[in-house]
């Protein structure tokens, strides 16, 4: 049951035939794990916490830099230095106190992985470079988990949805380079990120709710230098 203050706060949600009471409850409700607090996990974290997901799980093992905040919008000049996933917690609560945010300080790795996904129902993949994708996606795979990929690179991005039976990361670009070129060579525009993030946060909202198409067995790119989003249709392997 909201109380009066929840009405309030989600009164646009509420008015929405596919959120209702109900399905605002349901967000109360879910656990939804962020992997990466930085470009994508910002917009991410902001508006899962925003329409009400209950619980957060934030895993981040960085601390923040004065050059993160060109793009990284989850945290502020104050934060520099701070474990980014404790500059994320406080900044998740103080937009809406009813979320719980979990921190986890640590690399996403084989030791740890199988014991964080059990908590949550499904995982976005927030991070930036190609291990920890590869990573991320044949856990999600093994434990059953559906995941959000999203990635970005100079003025362009991706977003895929990956659900137990359909297409993946693998089947996307196949097996892990060997010598990944490091995403802190490359420029950025700031502004990408937040596009892509919001997508994979919508992503989540849509699985979250049952409705909407998901984007299984294909991927969305984005292109901002035209300002032009494809499908691509990806065949599962």
């Amino acid at each position: 049951m909201l109380t009066t203050e929840q009405r309030e706060r989600y009164k646009r949600n509420l008015l929405l035939p596919q959120v209702g009471e109900e399905g605002q409850e349901r967000l109360l409700r879910s656990r939804v794990l962020i992997i990466g607090a930085g470009g994508l996990g910002s917009p991410v974290a902001l508006y899962l916490a925003a329409a009400g997901v209950g619980t957060l799980g934030v895993v981040d093992s960085d601390r923040l830099d004065l050059s993160n905040l060109q793009r990284q919008v989850l945290h502020t000049t104050a934060d520099v230095g701070r474990p980014k996933v404790e500059s994320a917690r406080d900044h998740i609560t103080a937009l809406n106190p009813d979320v719980k945010v979990v921190t986890y300080n640590c690399f996403f790795n084989a030791d740890n992985a199988a014991g964080i996904l059990a908590d949550y129902e499904i995982v976005v993949d927030a991070t930036d470079n190609s291990e920890s994708k590869f990573f991320i996606n044949d856990a999600c795979v093994a434990a059953g988990k559906p995941l959000v990929h999203g990635g970005i690179n100079q003025f362009s991005g991706n977003v895929m949805t990956i659900l137990p039976g359909t297409a993946n990361y693998r089947d996307l670009f196949g097996n892990q380079p060997q010598n990944p070129v490091p995403s802190s060579t490359y420029g950025l525009l700031g502004a990408i990120p937040g596009t892509i993030g919001t997508i994979q946060a919508t992503e989540v909202l849509k699985f979250l709710l049952g409705t909407g198409q998901l984007l299984t067995d294909q991927v969305l790119h984005y292109d901002a230098a035209t300002m032009t989003f494809t499908r691509f249709k990806v065949k599962r392997g």
